[in-house]
């Protein structure tokens, strides 16, 4: 009876001493593989409900995992700065490109491979190579068509400081994007320059919005006959309305009102993990994600040739764009002290 109680004991021991090993070798296989797994971190000034999809397509393509940190782009490039060396960032993902040259000018920026850089426009991405675009965005004069005669529009921003222009502008100077774009007109025209148009833009009494959105609204009632915006809102509302929604874009000639200004990403000093961020870079600009930037935003793809198919939606190369660096377009306070001054904010 000993002996049995004995063999039956051991049996038992040998059975738990077997599901443990097992446990603790699947437990340890299992961390070996997380450990082992390629990752990046990007900090993402774009927000999750535009870029998410895009982290979670590549993750699914490359087995990658993508760490994610969300925030304003102004707010996480001076954080990445405050940080230094030991930012655990191996992206920046920007809403702008001014953030991207504020911190290649701190030389927080790695030059990227010129495969990828060789594959965007000229104008999208870093003469140094150290950002490139992923999407891009027109600045356009959005106009009322019922209102507006389009052989009445003029060629440039500075047609709309002519006394008859009075009353029947919209703009929307505390919006994240007209300050962009005044930004560029500084650097473009020199601060003297730039603040003679918002004087002179004040003078007609413009209507003030909140943002893009509401400034494209004012201008389809027919409040504003004209507003300054990015060209991307009027497609929302062509969405929802169709073709009859009273408003369309003027796109001026050779200055600030028909910039583009991109969606870019810059691979930070301290990051280490090239083979994965290439592979990020890559995936980018491939056709189907630039066609999702096009499909699901509105934007412009940012990778030469790619055709949109979209009648609405001019052609990059047919836009009369300004000779600007957008890495020069980082000093928004300068901004906001000129915007103060002539009294539009």
């Amino acid at each position: 009876m000993f002996k049995k109680r004995t063999l039956l004991g051991v049996g038992v021991l040998a059975l738990v001493l077997l599901l443990s090993f097992s446990s603790t070798t699947e437990a340890f296989f299992g961390w070996f593989r997380r450990g082992n797994q390629e990752e990046i971190t990007i900090y993402s000034g774009r927000s999750e409900n535009l870029i998410g999809p895009v982290f979670d397509k590549f993750t699914e393509e490359t087995g990658i995992e993508v760490n994610v940190r969300y925030g304003d782009t102004a707010e996480l490039a001076a954080t990445i700065l405050e940080e230094g060396d030991n930012s655990p960032a191996d992206i920046f993902f920007a809403q702008d490109a001014g953030a991207l040259g504020a911190l290649a000018r701190e030389g927080r920026l790695q030059t990227l491979p010129q495969e990828y850089l060789d594959k965007v426009d000229s104008r999208l991405r870093s003469p140094e190579g150290e950002w490139l675009g992923i999407s891009g965005r027109a600045r356009v004069v959005a106009y009322n068509t019922d209102q507006v005669n389009e052989d009445e529009l003029p060629d440039t921003i500075w047609g709309f400081t002519e006394p008859e222009w009075e009353g029947r502008i919209g703009w929307a100077p505390t919006n994240g994007s007209f300050q962009a774009f005044v930004t560029a007109l500084r650097v473009i025209e020199g601060d003297e320059r730039a603040e003679k148009w918002l004087r002179g833009i004040q003078a007609n009494n413009p209507l003030r919005y909140h943002n893009n959105t509401s400034t494209v609204e004012g201008v389809s009632r027919g409040e504003a006959h004209i507003g300054f915006v990015n060209h991307y809102y009027l497609f929302r509302f062509l969405a929802e309305y169709g073709e009859s929604f009273p408003v369309r874009h003027l796109y001026t000639t050779n200055d600030a009102g028909s910039m583009i200004n991109i969606a870019g990403i810059g691979a930070l000093d301290t990051a280490d993990n090239d083979k994965a961020i290439n592979k990020f870079i890559e995936f980018l600009l491939t056709p189907e994600v630039q066609q999702h930037f096009v499909e699901g935003n509105n934007e412009y793809p940012t990778v030469k040739g790619m055709v949109v198919d979209n009648p609405l939606l001019k052609p990059l190369e047919e836009i009369n764009t300004p000779d600007i660096d957008l890495s020069d377009i980082e000093d928004l306070e300068g901004t906001l002290e000129l915007l103060s001054e002539v009294g539009a904010l």
